[in-house]
């Protein structure tokens, strides 16, 4: 079953077109990566089934339910959750703060948000102990645990990631990956966008290829990191 149907996305900036016909699908369950270089729209692609900017053409879909278009609060309700890149923490606001900002949208009850508190912290233990400190004072990388824990705090059917590896030391780079990986494990839907593709390609099971704006390869990840162009343009001999 998919989770994810897009089909025909075209995205403009003005007159500028930057998504061209783009199709994809995102099964129930697994892991999809898309990989580009920069400029290439896949953080438009994000923004866009997201509901921060609208299409010029094509259709997206949950399940059965269109939700192209529709303003990004709402989408948001649907389960659909995007961690953007740059993180967008509140520097000045608690740490626990931050996190119920990520069940807004949700209108739960509280004893539900205080369960999914929990849980999104059993992912990141570093969080629980800075709970009640301003989120301005973490480290980068613990930043960007947050970001993840926020988003997971929308209770997401789909998630979307936006260079969680961004800025980060490779020690936590592996913990956030690891964290993808139990993420999946608890049946969360994954569209993954990553600069460091081999390391993406490893844990997801499909990816598509974006280059200025239009898909131009797309398969399992274990092909994907095989194709010769790929390893060219966006893994190198060292297969990052």
């Amino acid at each position: 079953m998919s989770a994810l149907t897009v089909s025909g996305l075209s995205v403009a900036y003005g007159a500028a077109t930057v998504l061209h016909d783009v199709s994809l699908e995102v099964r129930a369950g697994e892991i999809v990566s898309v990989v580009g270089g920069n400029g290439a729209g896949k953080t438009t692609l994000l923004k866009t089934v997201a509901g921060v900017l609208r299409p010029t053409a094509g259709r997206i879909a949950v399940g059965d339910e269109a939700i192209g278009g529709r303003p990004s609060w709402e989408v948001a309700r649907r389960g659909v959750v995007l961690v953007p890149e740059g993180r967008g923490i509140f520097g000045d606001q608690t740490v626990r703060d931050n996190l119920l900002l990520g069940a807004l949208a949700r209108r739960a009850a509280r004893e539900v948000v205080a369960r999914d508190l929990d849980r999104a912290l059993d992912h990141f233990p570093a969080l629980r102990e800075r709970l009640d400190r301003p989120a301005g004072g973490l480290s980068g990388g613990q930043q960007q645990m947050l970001a993840v824990a926020r988003g997971l705090m929308g209770a997401p059917r789909f998630l979307m990631l936006d260079e969680p590896s961004l800025g980060l030391a490779p020690i936590l780079v592996r913990e956030i990956f690891a964290v993808i990986a139990r993420l999946r494990a608890d049946g969360v839907t994954i569209l993954l966008v990553e600069q460091m593709a081999g390391q993406a390609l490893g844990l997801a099971d499909r990816a598509y290829v974006l280059e200025r704006g239009r898909v131009t390869l797309s398969g399992s990840a274990a092909e994907i990191r095989e194709n010769p162009a790929v390893v060219q343009a966006y893994l190198g001999s060292g297969r990052r």
